[in-house]
């Protein structure tokens, strides 16, 4: 006779109880507002830069086989937060966390996923395997360069997209006629997202790099006499971003707006984008903007509820796909 089995729903219980969150100094404003979401208070923690510019971590509070959430903006300045990124996951691995996760809103090097010319590294494999070895457990980012960086990690983690965020505001909008436009072909999967969701056209810019310089050349698709989405997914010095710009403006656009997850605006990007011929600049939270670098018509929209939902449910071992829905389905 075959035995037959019978299964009951039962009561997911997380091993680690409650969540306990830190922050660096890399990003801390966000940190808080995801606070605000899941009601709780950031756990405190001293960092310091002694005169050596060695950076120095001590909690106030014992970790102690807990459910450890470490986030941390990798914006500007790179280096100095990835650094305090590795020596506070030591600290936190060495205090002995039950379970420690990384959330990095942007992932710093991102850029730097393959050998693409001879003699060059490939950095961000070699940051994914920083993050492990300092200690973290789990990660959460958003709209990584490349999806395939996924790989580099082992171990697991969400990477989830903004664009359903951005694609609420532009309907809020209620734009006529308008058109999304990729800033680059490797964002195309993305914009198209965009588009779906805005029942709107879908067009391009065809960028070369020539010299070492990505141009702005051609554009792929009708955007004469509509209000013009130009969506990416990094903006840093704006140069390539306003360069699309004036070339959409020659071909006919009506008007032009700029949206992108990351904002990192170093060197000329703020001049750049004030000289622009742009009714909005749109980007998340991701990356920290002083008030110094914002202009008139910049929307930031925050990534906090994304982030603070998804904590929530990789606290309680519960599915973050059921949250975020076909963002992760691209």
């Amino acid at each position: 006779m075959i035995p037959r089995y019978h299964t009951a729903r039962v009561k997911k219980i997380t091993p680690y109880g409650e969540p306990i969150l830190f922050s660096g100094r890399g990003n801390r404003p966000l940190a808080e507002k995801i606070c605000a979401k899941l009601d709780t208070k950031l756990a405190e923690a001293d960092i310091r830069d002694f005169a050596n510019e060695n950076i120095f971590v001590q909690l106030h509070r014992s970790v102690r086989g807990h459910d450890v959430f470490l986030i941390q903006g990798l914006g500007p300045p790179v280096n100095h937060n990835l650094i305090e990124l590795f020596i506070f996951l030591e600290t936190l691995k060495r205090s002995s966390a039950g379970r420690i996760t990384a959330v990095l809103p942007f992932y710093a090097y991102a850029r730097s996923d393959k050998k693409d010319m001879p003699r060059v590294p490939i950095t961000a494999r070699l940051m994914a395997d920083l993050i492990v070895t300092a200690g973290a457990d789990r990660y959460i980012t958003i709209d990584l360069h490349a999806g395939q960086i996924q790989g580099f990690f082992n171990i697991p983690g969400d990477e989830l997209q903004a664009y359903p965020i951005i694609a609420d505001h532009l309907k809020s909008l209620n734009l006529d006629n308008p058109v999304i436009v990729s800033a680059d072909l490797g964002f195309a999967k993305k914009a198209r997202n965009i588009a779906v969701k805005l029942d709107a056209p879908l067009a391009f810019v065809e960028k070369r790099r020539i010299s070492g310089h990505a141009e702005a050349l051609t554009v792929i698709g009708d955007v004469e006499g509509k209000n013009v989405v130009l969506v990416d997914e990094l903006v840093e010095t704006a140069g390539t971003i306003t360069e699309a710009v004036s070339l959409l403006k020659r071909s006919g656009a009506a008007s032009v707006r700029i949206a992108c997850t990351h904002a990192t605006l170093v060197g000329p990007a703020r001049e750049r984008l004030a000289a622009s011929d742009i009714v909005e600049f749109i980007c998340t939270d991701t990356v920290e903007i002083p008030k110094e670098k914002r202009l008139p018509n910049f929307t930031i929209l925050s990534v906090a509820p994304l982030l603070a939902g998804v904590i929530e449910r990789t606290n309680k071992a519960e599915s973050v796909g059921e949250l975020v829905g076909d963002t992760l389905n691209l």
